[in-house]
């Protein structure tokens, strides 16, 4: 059986040491979460996702969802116990606003606590991530009727939340939705359509389902700028606020997909359902995107949490499994063989996965806490520059966790050899699941293609400039420091890189757009070694300066050797993209398309 231990040693160095997380206790919530508060709302996190959650993590992918004749969906054995737990825990609302019934607690402490359980049962904590990118739509975008009527109950969890954008004939290009809205005279809508790929579309979890729907009202312009966002409860509520009568919103069918089995991916049918407009006609679009954005980095917290489990179960098996011996002489001479862990492309697999897995961490908890500063300090000039930070990194994290998640979920497999193929030690299961992470909340192209094509040029490149120079004045700081050569050294070269390609871009992408689109894929992974070896460059000064202070542990020492092949063996990949990226699209785009 697959095993988990939540990382929550790795977690509080990065946010105490690294990253200074007592800095922010000026800002609403922090000072109710201070170090000693953390640590503990960490260990029963850890409690919750590996004696509850993780479990039920093969039972979801032998289970799945059973849809009856009615409509109505049965989830996997122990889910709805689980999630009960969850929600009394108070879970759910741990960062929405306290007057909605929450703690309003950092979101960066929600993020820890989120790659916990998304490591521990991927499927199931989907049920309660759709619910809070919901209220985060509803609380930006609602009406104050509509957030007390909806909020305190989603956040109590016994209502969850849905997203509903993609149709049969159209994903990621929203103007062509079909799904139609009416007004029905009393201010409200009938709501006719339908919607596919809903997670958590129908389930027996929750008293009601609170779906966000995207539709274009009669008489709307054509394309995204029609587009109106609608919520379209699954029980229309009576005069007391409670679910009444069903609405006209049925799940049709459950997907039957490569992963994620314990989530209900519904088809779902709206046959002139009763829904309510979410702020302005032909606005939708906008306000889905406070849902999809945090989605999205939700989702690039799932691929670390992939990345993180995987490599957990491949370094156990490594130590147990016994297979030839090491190339420098026997290092078990009591056995017939020494356990595979001594060969070193073993120990490349785990040290390229554990590599990627703590600067990953790191990344998200960083983008995290500017999401808190974006979101609660009263410095006009300090939201601005975490706000495009967090526009910034929001596709780098998506695209570039997750695509490494489903990597590094292969690359944990392949380390058990045939034993990783069958299903026995369920390594087959974390591939399966991983590799969905890279399609949903727009594919990992599209992510891309937001970066170079959106994100670079926004506000004329303030944000990108000002990571540019961030990495720039951390080398340029520790210039002199000796012993961060290794590492500050390699970040440049790297910081290099990432520069000239992006004034290539300038230089090469107005005058022939397809060079942009070719060098997309590249430039987000080449910026996302960038983000992650600066994330590295600071671990490794942390654990120096424990060190040369006598108070290091393990950890410490453990965390420079990681960094130092980060550096040598991972960041010089920024040189081969920087390759592709610069011999622009000719020869990609050259064939015709009958030669295919």
């Amino acid at each position: 059986m697959p095993i988990y231990k939540a990382p929550v040693a790795d977690t509080l160095f990065v946010l105490n040491d690294v990253l200074g997380y007592e800095r922010y206790s000026n800002l609403p919530g922090f000072s109710d979460a201070g170090p000693d508060v953390l640590e503990a709302i960490l260990e029963e996190a850890a409690k919750l996702a590996e004696n509850v959650m993780h479990p039920l993590n093969r039972v979801g992918d032998e289970e799945g969802c059973v849809r009856s004749a009615d409509g109505s969906v049965k989830t996997p054995k122990g889910f709805k116990q689980a999630y009960d737990q969850y929600r009394e825990g108070g879970w759910m609302g741990l960062s929405i606003p306290e007057e909605f019934g929450g703690q309003g607690l950092p979101y960066t402490v929600h993020s820890a606590v989120g790659e916990y359980l998304s490591s521990a049962n991927m499927a199931l904590m989907m049920y309660p991530g759709l619910t809070q990118g919901a209220i985060a739509a509803i609380l930006a975008h609602g009406s104050d009727e509509q957030k007390q009527t909806y909020v305190p109950k989603m956040t109590e969890g016994v209502w969850t939340g849905t997203m509903n954008l993609t149709e049969p004939h159209c994903g990621t290009d929203l103007g062509m939705l079909r799904t139609k809205a009416v007004p029905n005279g009393n201010g409200g809508y009938k709501i006719s359509g339908q919607k596919i790929f809903i997670s958590a579309g129908e389930h027996d979890m929750s008293e009601n389902i609170i779906h966000l729907v995207l539709a274009r009202i009669e008489g709307a312009p054509e394309g995204v700028k029609g587009i109106s966002l609608f919520i379209v409860p699954k029980f229309k509520l009576d005069a007391d606020g409670n679910p009444g009568e069903r609405n006209a919103v049925v799940c049709g069918s459950i997907e039957e997909k490569m992963g994620i089995h314990g989530n209900s991916t519904c088809v779902m049918n709206y046959d002139e359902a009763e829904g309510y407009l979410i702020g302005q006609e032909h606005g939708g679009l906008k306000a889905m995107f406070v849902m999809m954005n945090e989605a999205r980095l939700g989702v690039g917290l799932q691929g670390l949490s992939m990345g993180e489990i995987a490599y957990q179960n491949a370094v156990s098996y490594a130590k147990e499994r016994i297979q030839g011996r090491s190339l420098s002489g026997p290092k078990a001479p009591d056995k017939k063989a020494d356990p595979i862990i001594v060969h070193p492309d073993i120990r490349r697999k785990l040290m390229v996965m554990r590599a990627f897995n703590e600067a990953g961490r790191a990344l998200v908890l960083w983008t995290a806490l500017k999401s808190d500063v974006a979101h609660r300090s009263g410095d006009e000039a300090d939201r601005q520059a975490a706000d495009d930070h967090l526009g910034l990194m929001t596709p780098i994290i998506k695209g570039v966790l997750t695509d490494k998640g489903f990597e590094h979920a292969v690359m944990a497999q392949q380390v058990f050899g045939g034993h990783g193929y069958i299903e026995e030690h369920g390594m087959s299961q974390f591939v399966r699941d991983a590799r969905i992470a890279q399609i949903y909340e727009g594919a990992n192209g599209i992510q891309a293609l937001d970066l170079v094509g959106r994100k670079l040029a926004l506000n004329g490149g303030r944000a990108v400039q000002a990571f540019f120079k961030e990495v720039g004045d951390f080398c340029e700081e520790n210039r002199a420091d000796e012993t961060m050569a290794p590492f500050t050294k390699s970040l440049k070269k790297g910081l290099n890189d990432l520069q000239a390609a992006t004034i290539w871009l300038m230089q090469n992408a107005m005058q022939k757009p397809d060079n942009a689109g070719a060098a997309s894929t590249d430039y987000l992974h080449l910026f996302g070694l960038v983000a992650l070896g600066y994330m590295w460059a600071r671990m490794a000064k942390t654990a120096q300066e424990r060190i040369v202070e006598g108070t290091s542990r393990p950890l410490h020492e453990n965390k420079l050797v990681t960094a130092r092949y980060y550096f040598e063996r991972v960041m010089p990949e920024t040189a081969a993209h920087l390759a592709r990226i610069s011999a622009g699209a000719d020869s990609m785009m050259a064939l015709a398309e009958d030669a295919f």
